[in-house]
């Protein structure tokens, strides 16, 4: 009965491998791009509020924050590591 679990449970765990692996990559590509996107978003921010529109300064402040590596990828990393302890549990009940 448990090699017939092991069986089965083994292409479950070869998907949530797989599938950790491409999101952390496309995680590692995109945080680099949305922390540049975040950059130019801070120094906008200031420039708008240095202007004296302090409402669109600090909506500019919040999405320079959203795209930041503090932010968006963040939230991700986090699900990313949650499905892999999905995949740790799994493979630890199963296996042993």
């Amino acid at each position: 009965m448990r090699l017939i679990l092991k069986i089965l449970v083994a292409p479950i765990i070869v998907v949530l491998t797989l599938f950790v692996w491409i999101c952390s990559g496309l995680l590692y590509c995109s945080s680099f791009i949305l922390g540049l996107a975040g950059t130019v978003l801070g120094i906008l921010a200031v420039l708008v509020l240095l202007t004296g529109a302090v409402t669109n300064g600090i909506i500019v402040l919040v999405m320079a924050f959203l795209v930041s590596p503090f932010g968006i990828p963040m939230a991700a990393a986090w699900l990313i590591g949650k499905i892999q302890d999905l995949r740790y549990a799994i493979q630890d009940r199963v296996y042993g």
